[in-house]
């Protein structure tokens, strides 16, 4: 049997999202699978080893998953030969100097997103990354959603004929902490902007590569951002005044014709199917899509409505529409794409989601806050 052992760092991973999506549902998931079977005598196995500042952090989490492998010397774990990966989970104002490292280092590199603030800089550690020869990525985890999934086997199907409109809402409340009993569910430094924080340089990345690849390139985007509420309780129990916005309003126009409008807000409160759902209109039929599910209907099914204020609405608009069974297993999102470049590391098979790609969300975010700002239509 052939093995490929892959080190991977994975740096800054302490937080809720690399610790459950990442480290758990990803990598120690492969690593009890007993790697990734790629062929009868071909085997990629996985062996990370945490970095961080927190050493208390670290260790509890190292025990926790059963790794063996944990620092607080980055520059040690960049040095040592068996590592090939760099993973970077850490908040966004640090990634550059991470990067950096790694790629001087010759280790591939993986970034969660968003990969930077700015595209110029986003463009740079993409630049950094191919001059040194190293293979690169960016997390696009929700291309890999059941939901997801499902809507794209209708779109290759041709059930939707012309596809029309595009509407997603995305977002929940986040408490602010002002509340007793009620603690913030989200970093301080997501309501900082001089920290990277915002929902636009947040979720506009996710949506650009969403909708590029799953609806086509977007042509130009019209956007709203807003601070709705003006002051927030920080983990030490301060108030602290919110610099950042917690809601965006954006509009887009795809190169084909297709209109997309996406609502993104942390001070929403959740009366739909999911924290994200979103709703594609055909010419022959409509969907909507949540993070696991998709409802559809057709042509044939659809209701024909009259206008009529003074009566009881004598349709269920629930009724008429049909879930999307289950084709398959689903694996976790994340989990997928790792397994993606773990294979693209080892075996240099394609990868189209490298820093480059994750440069194009940070452009979508930079242009969108640049459309509140100047009031306008901005073409990308």
């Amino acid at each position: 049997m052939k093995e490929y052992k892959l080190g991977i760092i994975m740096n800054g991973v302490t937080g809720r999202m690399g610790t459950n999506q990442h480290l758990i549902r990803s990598i120690c998931a492969i690593r009890e699978q007993g790697g990734i079977q790629v062929s009868p005598d071909e085997v990629i196995t996985v062996d990370p080893i945490l970095t961080g500042r927190n050493e208390n952090k670290l260790k509890a989490l190292a025990e926790r998953t059963g790794v063996s492998r944990w620092t607080t010397n980055i520059e040690k774990a960049l040095a040592d030969t068996d590592n090939q990966i760099f993973f970077d989970a850490s908040s966004t104002l640090h990634r550059s100097r991470f990067v950096e490292m790694a790629a001087k280092a010759g280790k591939a590199v993986y970034c969660e997103k968003p990969t930077a603030v700015t595209t110029e800089e986003a463009l740079r550690l993409a630049k950094l990354c191919e001059d040194a020869g190293v293979k690169n990525g960016a997390v696009q985890d929700k291309l890999w959603l059941p939901g997801i999934r499902k809507l794209k086997t209708l779109i290759n199907q041709g059930f939707f004929g012309e596809i029309l409109s595009v509407r997603g809402e995305f977002g929940y409340w986040v408490f602010t902490g002002h509340d007793e009993d009620q603690p913030a569910q989200r970093p301080s430094w997501n309501y900082r902007k001089e920290d990277g924080g915002g929902i636009m340089i947040d979720m506009l990345c996710h949506w650009r590569y969403l909708v590029d690849n799953v609806f086509g390139p977007i042509k130009s985007i019209s956007c709203r951002g807003a601070t709705h509420i003006g002051e927030r309780i920080d983990e030490q129990g301060n108030p602290y005044k919110c610099t950042a916005d917690d809601a965006c309003y954006a509009t887009m126009e795809l190169e084909n014709g297709i209109l997309c409008q996406f609502n993104s807000s942390w001070t929403v409160r959740v009366r739909r199917d999911d924290l994200f759902v979103m709703q594609v209109d055909g010419s022959k039929g409509s969907a909507v899509v949540n993070l696991r599910g998709c409802q559809t209907q057709g042509i044939g099914v659809t209701p024909k409505p009259v206008w009529n204020p003074d009566i009881e609405q004598p349709i269920n608009f629930y009724e008429g529409w049909s879930e999307m069974p289950d084709a398959t297993t689903y694996d976790n999102a994340f989990k997928i794409q790792w397994e993606l470049f773990l294979r693209h590391v080892a075996l240099d098979e394609p990868f189209p989601y490298d820093l480059r790609s994750g440069a194009k969300g940070v452009e979508l975010a930079e242009v969108g806050i640049q459309s509140w700002g100047e009031r306008k239509w901005i073409d990308l």
